[in-house]
């Protein structure tokens, strides 16, 4: 770098990239801070960070791919401490110094949370958190088991109120260590302990807040896989309402506190007294409203005519019945008179046109056989040759035959 002076002064420009040349050749190098600031606009490809020394006042900024930002997991907030593999960049424009970075990972807590995310998506894809697969608490459980730290505020809050809400609930208590290598284990095997018990239908596993740290067992895959394959309701009252280990997930109850899940495990006796007189007071008003409805109608069909005078009916009809009963006879009757009237009157005509009246008025009608022996009606005594004799012949009424007077034909 030659000599400046007064006098012969460089440019800014040239300052800057002289500058810019020199941090060009430094190597990309692996920086831990905490991250203050996110700027990640949308539709933009690059993203800003401001990492920070937590130990001193002293700050940078970070530039890296916005699809770089969005594979951090878990998903990177402002104060979660990461580690950065960036080279230095140098903006000639503005003349600032900035990290590029390509890769960034948690650390300390957020590692541990990142590993925790990742057994989550494992266990959401095998289908433990599934919301079919969760079973339904029963109403009264005859008898509840309970996981939890010896003599904790978790197992205080857990049997004072579930006990406060129905004094006569039976709690079958196993303690176990709740936080530290040994938790796990301790409380799996009191997990399958009280899942082998027929007198207890719900199991409560309950601990109080803490850190990341203190609540990371209960985050355990052989813990959550356990609490999965139990064939008993298994209640989750871990920390407080912010915490949510995935134990939260795969539980068939998630209780935000111990004292929630007393709650959730066991009705309140004074509520079920309560409700129990209530639907007995519903059901004595649905009763008398029913007999009432049913009085009602009974009076109702008892004042229609039908039943207020039931033989008026038949009287009527009674008296329906003898009507046209006489109609009937009377009808009958005068049918019977027309006709009668019909043969005296007919027999009247065949009397007045029979021989028999004939003759009896002095009359004869005379019939007699020419010689060929056709017969012929005799009109005039003329007509008979002298000599011959007529006899009349009558039978039955009416004249049979006229013969002449021949001896042998009388």
């Amino acid at each position: 770098m030659s000599e400046t002076t007064a006098e012969n002064p460089w440019p800014v420009r040239t300052v800057a990239r002289k500058i810019g040349d020199w941090v060009h050749r430094l190597g990309a190098v692996w920086v831990e801070g905490q991250v203050t600031q996110i700027s990640a606009r949308p539709g933009t490809s690059t993203a800003f960070l401001t990492l920070r020394d937590p130990s001193a006042d002293v700050s940078m900024t970070v530039t890296c791919p916005t699809g770089l930002l969005r594979t951090v997991e878990p998903p990177l907030r402002e104060g979660a401490s990461v580690v950065v593999f960036a080279k230095p960049a140098f903006f000639l424009g503005r003349g600032t110094i900035s990290l590029r970075a390509t890769e960034i990972r948690a650390v300390g807590i957020g590692e541990l949370l990142a590993r925790i995310e990742r057994l989550r998506k494992l266990l959401a894809a095998e289908g433990l958190f599934s919301s079919q697969r969760k079973r339904k608490l029963p109403f009264l459980p005859k008898g509840i088991g309970l996981i939890t730290g010896r003599a904790s505020a978790a197992e205080h809050d857990v049997l004072v109120n579930a006990q406060a809400r129905w004094p006569h609930v039976a709690f079958k208590v196993i303690n176990t260590a709740v936080q530290g290598p040994s938790a796990v284990p301790q409380i799996i095997k009191a997990l399958s302990t009280l899942d082998k018990d027929p007198a207890v239908e719900v199991i409560v596993i309950a601990r109080g807040g803490g850190s990341v740290e203190d609540l990371l067992p209960f985050s355990d895959e052989a813990l959550c896989r356990a609490v999965s394959a139990a064939g008993t309701p298994v209640v989750s009252a871990i920390g407080h309402e912010p915490d949510t280990p995935l134990l939260d997930h795969v539980a068939d109850l998630r209780a935000s506190t111990p004292t929630d899940a007393a709650k959730r495990i066991v009705p309140d006796v004074r509520e079920e007294t309560q409700r129990v007189r209530q639907m007995r007071d519903r059901g004595r008003r649905a009763l008398h409203g029913w007999v009432d409805t049913q009085t009602r109608l009974l009076n109702q069909l008892r004042s229609r005519p039908v039943l207020a005078d039931p033989l008026g009916p038949i009287g009527r009809r009674s008296d329906d019945v003898e009507m046209h009963r006489e109609r009937a006879r009377r009808a009958v009757l005068t049918t019977l008179s027309r006709e009668q009237a019909a043969l005296a009157s007919a027999r009247a005509r065949l009397t007045a046109l029979g021989p028999a009246a004939t003759m009896a008025r002095g009359y004869a009608v005379v019939q007699f056989y020419d010689e060929a022996g056709n017969p012929h009606v005799l009109r005039s005594v003329s007509e008979v040759k002298d000599g011959a004799k007529l006899r009349v012949r009558v039978a039955d009424g009416a004249v049979s035959a006229v013969v002449q007077g021949d001896p042998e034909s009388e």
